[in-house]
């Protein structure tokens, strides 16, 4: 039998369909892997085994009365910013303590209606806040990956990075995350894994840990484009609960993915060719041009003008968003209390005491810009400027169906290289945030190994609602340059 941990999402589905191996062979397999390797990955931050292996039987009994959902039998980790009712849920921050929730984000429920298995809570960047998974309570997480010949750890990109280094490592078949600047596509690059991050609105934002509202939006990350196109269509749906969501119908992306990219039109915008972008980025680049020019798509190069102006409006609108949301972790109804003399201490004292050194930063920021006097210099010039960013994209859709860019603008880099300097950090999104400015779809798919032998992705951008032909680009993308995995499991010694 193969190494059940080793198999994809829909080679596992399909396993179960034939009966190779059981729900609980496939669950109990993982919940292994988890237990020798998370000592060393410190992706998981919470293990629900019994919760796992009694879904997996559950499974079992459903694929033997012909009863098996989408996803039936099939595990999963799950980012700590997704509320599960009953499982301690923090978004990785200290304010949120042992924080059980009554409810279920629509997003996991979605996926428990169509029969897949928790295995756990997945670590991540606190309230999302990071570009590396170092800024977490629990710790940072640790990428599968190495440099050759180098035993440095490396970072597994953020604010998701629980979610790609498992994985990547073989430690769940798939993973939820969220978006906010680049959570899903920035991971999913640097752990050679395939990350989506859906249209603003397509999926439910209802139970998830907010960070920046406007900007939001979950999505998987898997192993494989069909992967990712399985649990999307599962991920994805209209929910009265969340007003931003859109009442639109989730189409069959397995079988969109399938229909090719002959004659599709490839965008190929210029203002990504930022300053000291590294020579090894840049020839990606083009040899994804040419897989999907030999593929049958036409290549042609557009202008996004208010590109240069994307990342430091991104750092008005979220942290101005980030301010307003995390007003509400007061310590009085739940989480974390450190109390004080009277009502305004206990607030400074649990605030000090439960959020990060990034998350203060982020807040300062953001009730800086909102403040009377820097309103309308800051954040009101922010939100005309992502107007502009928009429009931009709207204009060239007139003329191609998808846009192709680098998805970082490095390979991953070891702990501590970036993490004192926050200009450094911000500018790992370089590339990423203009999709939530916009509010497109955008996935991230393996592209290449960089000289050090790590992972290098390559980002589509898509028209709104049109993640099926994402689907089709990155499919081909993956046939021409093949799946990428850690050459050594390190993590299992």
């Amino acid at each position: 039998m193969t190494d059940l941990t080793k198999l994809t999402l829909v080679e596992a589905r399909d396993g179960l369909a034939k009966k190779s191996f059981s729900a609980r062979d496939l669950t109990s397999a993982h919940i292994a892997a988890i237990e020798r390797a998370n000592a060393s990955i410190n992706a998981f931050v919470l293990e629900t085994p019994d919760r796992a292996l009694a879904a997996a039987d559950a499974a079992d009994r459903n694929i033997a009365k012909g009863t098996a959902r989408p996803l039936e039998g099939l595990p999963l980790g799950i980012k700590d910013l997704f509320c599960t009712e009953g499982v301690r849920t923090t978004a990785c921050s200290r304010i949120l303590d042992d924080f059980k929730p009554t409810y279920e984000s629509t997003v996991t429920r979605n996926l428990w209606d169509a029969g897949a298995v928790m295995l756990g809570k997945l670590n991540n960047d606190e309230f999302a806040m990071g570009s590396s998974n170092e800024t977490s309570a629990f710790g940072p997480v640790v990428n599968p990956w190495r440099r050759r010949g180098s035993d440095a750890k490396l970072v597994p990109g953020g604010s998701s990075g629980g979610s790609s280094a498992a994985v990547a490592a073989g430690l769940c078949l798939a993973a939820t995350a969220t978006d906010t600047g680049g959570s899903i596509r920035q991971p999913a690059a640097l752990t050679g894994t395939v990350g989506i991050k859906p249209t603003y609105g397509r999926c439910s934002r209802w139970g998830i840990v907010a960070f920046a509202s406007s900007l939001d939006q979950a999505g998987p990350i898997t192993k494989t484009v069909e992967d990712a196109a399985l649990m999307l269509s599962v991920m994805a749906s209209h929910d009265p609960k969340d007003t931003t969501s859109v009442d639109q119908p989730v189409p069959d992306y397995a079988a969109l993915m399938r229909q090719g990219v002959k004659g599709l039109r490839v965008g190929v915008p210029k203002e990504y060719r930022v300053d000291g972008m590294s020579k090894e980025i840049d020839t990606l680049w083009q040899t994804g041009i040419d897989w999907l020019k030999a593929a049958g798509a036409t290549i042609k190069e557009i202008t996004l003008p208010h590109t240069k102006y994307a990342l430091p409006a991104y750092y008005i609108v979220a942290p101005a968003e980030a301010s307003s949301n995390l007003a509400r972790y007061d310590g009085v109804r739940y989480g974390l209390r450190v109390p004080g003399k009277d009502l305004i201490d206990t607030y400074e004292n649990t605030r000090a005491a439960g959020f990060g050194k990034e998350v203060k930063r982020r807040v300062l920021i953001g009730t800086y810009v909102l403040s009377a006097g820097y309103y309308d210099a800051y954040y009101l010039k922010a939100q005309k400027v992502r107007t502009l960013i928009k429009r931009d994209f709207d204009r060239a859709w007139n003329d191609v169906d998808v846009v192709l860019t680098p998805t970082t603008p490095s390979p991953a880099f070891a702990f501590g290289e970036k993490s004192g300097d926050p200009l450094a950090m911000y500018l790992e999104d370089i590339f990423t945030v203009t999709v939530n400015m916009a509010g497109l779809p955008g996935i991230s798919v393996p592209a290449g190994l960089s000289a050090e032998g790590t992972p290098l992705g390559l980002q589509l951008i898509g028209k709104p609602f049109d993640e099926g032909t994402l689907f089709r680009a990155a499919k081909a993308i993956e046939d021409a340059a093949g799946r990428f995995t850690p050459a050594d499991a390190w993590w299992l010694t």
